[in-house]
Parts: C-alpha cells; sequence; structure tokens
C-alpha cells in the first residue's frame, strides 16, 4: 500500500528498498541523487515534489485549485533526467556563444528551451542551480539587477540547447523588445518558454507583459515560480494560489501546472529538469496527464 498522500509509483518507491538501488544502477544515478533518495520521504516529497509539500497544508476545499500530476513523473524518470543534465566526456555540457540579435545568434539543430523572466528574479541563479551537475559550465550570476543582456546560448550534449534572455524591467537592454520580440516569434526549433516569476511579490504588470507576449504569439509557456525559500508557507500558499486562478483563468498557451523552485535550497530543480528533459523529446516518459 502507498504511502499516505503519495502518488501511488512514489510510494511503491519508499516500500521497496531494492528499486531505489534499481533505479541508481540503470540511470547511473548521480550521487547528488543517489543521496536524495535516501532521504526520509517526507523530505524527498519536500526537495523532489514542492507542491505536493505545500498541498499537505491546503483546506480540503482549496485543493482542487492545485494542478499537481498533469506532468507526474516517476523517480525513475526523474534519474534519467538527471543523467541528462550530468557533464561527462561523453556528454558536453558547456557556454556556447552569446548574441543580441536573432541572425547573430548559433544556428542549431537541436531543440531549444529559454528562460525569460523580470530583472532580479534570480533566473541566472535557477540556470545555474540547473547546470549544477555540470560544475565547469560557468553562469554568471550577480547581485545587481539586469546583469544579462544579451541571449546567451548553452548546450545539453547531443539533447537540447537552452537560453537565457535578459530581464525585462529594470535596466533592461534599450533594444530588449526587439531582441526579444524577434527570438520568440522567429526560432523555429523553440519547443518552450520559461517565464520565472517570483513567488514572494507574485506577478507584477511587467510579468503581465510577458504573459501577453507568449500569448499574442501563441507559444507554449511554463511559469516557475522562483525564491520559494524566502517566504513563509503560509505566504508562499496564497501567491501559488493566486499565480494557478491567473494561470487558470487568464492564459491558454500556459502549461497548467506551476513549478516552484529554490536555486538555494534546490527545491523543484530535479522535478524542472525532467520537465525540460521530456518536453525536448529526451525521455518520452508519456506521464502528461490532461483531463
Amino acid at each position: 500500500m502507498a504511502a499516505p498522500g503519495l502518488r501511488p509509483g512514489l510510494g511503491r518507491l519508499f516500500e521497496m528498498p531494492a528499486a531505489l538501488g534499481r533505479v541508481r544502477r540503470a540511470y547511473g544515478t548521480s550521487q547528488a541523487f543517489a543521496e536524495v533518495l535516501r532521504l526520509p520521504k517526507k523530505q524527498l516529497t519536500k526537495l523532489v515534489f514542492p507542491l505536493q509539500e505545500l498541498e499537505r497544508h491546503l483546506v480540503p476545499d482549496s485543493k482542487h485549485e492545485f494542478h499537481l500530476k498533469i506532468f507526474d513523473p516517476s523517480l525513475e524518470d526523474i534519474a534519467r533526467a538527471e543523467s541528462i543534465f550530468t557533464a561527462t566526456a561523453q556528454n558536453r555540457i558547456e557556454y556556447l556563444s552569446s548574441a543580441e540579435r536573432l541572425d547573430h545568434a548559433p544556428a542549431l539543430p537541436r531543440p531549444e528551451v529559454c528562460f525569460i523572466g523580470r530583472s532580479n528574479v534570480g533566473k541566472s541563479s535557477l540556470i545555474k542551480a540547473l547546470f549544477s551537475l555540470a560544475p565547469d559550465v560557468e553562469v554568471r550570476v550577480s547581485k545587481k539587477p539586469g546583469h544579462t543582456k544579451k541571449m546567451n546560448f548553452f548546450k545539453v550534449g547531443k539533447y537540447f540547447t537552452l537560453v537565457d534572455m535578459p530581464g525585462y524591467g529594470y535596466r533592461a537592454p534599450e533594444d530588449f523588445v526587439d531582441m526579444v520580440e524577434t527570438y520568440l516569434k522567429e526560432r523555429k526549433n523553440l519547443m518552450r518558454t520559461f517565464l520565472l516569476v517570483d513567488s514572494v511579490v507574485g506577478i507584477q504588470k511587467t510579468d503581465n507583459i510577458a504573459v501577453e507576449m507568449c500569448e499574442e504569439f501563441a507559444l507554449p509557456y511554463v511559469m516557475v515560480l522562483t525564491k520559494i525559500d524566502k517566504s513563509s508557507k503560509g505566504h508562499l500558499l496564497k501567491q501559488v494560489l493566486q499565480i494557478q486562478k491567473f494561470v487558470d483563468t487568464k492564459t491558454q498557451g500556459c502549461f497548467p501546472q506551476l513549478f516552484p523552485v529554490s536555486a538555494v535550497t534546490y527545491s523543484g530543480i530535479h522535478l524542472l529538469r525532467c520537465f525540460i528533459a521530456d518536453i525536448t523529446g529526451n525521455l518520452k516518459t508519456h506521464c502528461f496527464q490532461f483531463s
């Protein structure tokens, strides 16, 4: 019988220690994720599935407002994704180049994902956390908002390219609109746009502009809620419910499930890696469940 409150697949893994060993052996699990698999189930859930952890604190009438299992990978799926994000001699993960205009961007055949968000939303810190299994990759993080001025392209092995876009709002590049709009409209291999929202302050006016841009161009995009370590549980729940309502009622192209993350505690990072690996066609987990 699965542990109470956990989806069946997760519960089965907790009840069968041998299964965790199979995950490690079958997918060459990184040392970091092997340590995650050894965590007590409550800590593992909080680290890997932060929305499930938040759900425990909701009153019953509010639980239907959460979309928890639209993307519903197993720990085996997540372990496979970890291997994609792990740098090896055969799997080179590296910074490629920067560009101020689309016609200066590298012409790459791989699927592409881009990260965009308001200045000081923690975008570079999040990308650095995603690349923590490739420590030689240099992602510059600054305490000053508006540090990223160009589109920065990172190659993830033979699998996909990740693009760090300049931040909008405070200290945004003067040609931000032309640069970003052109990229979003014309980049043929762009698979998904990740729109970062600060979970401490919620959706701001500048975020609405980015949402409208994604909606106008009919882009598939995802909302990632950053800095979840900065808020109390109550404040974070309030923000998540408000943002979830916004996604449900004000958007059409946004993926229904939110991805709360922390670049400090790494909560949600493993799940986000798995989602990126899947939507770029590198996992094929078949774990998307739409009602």
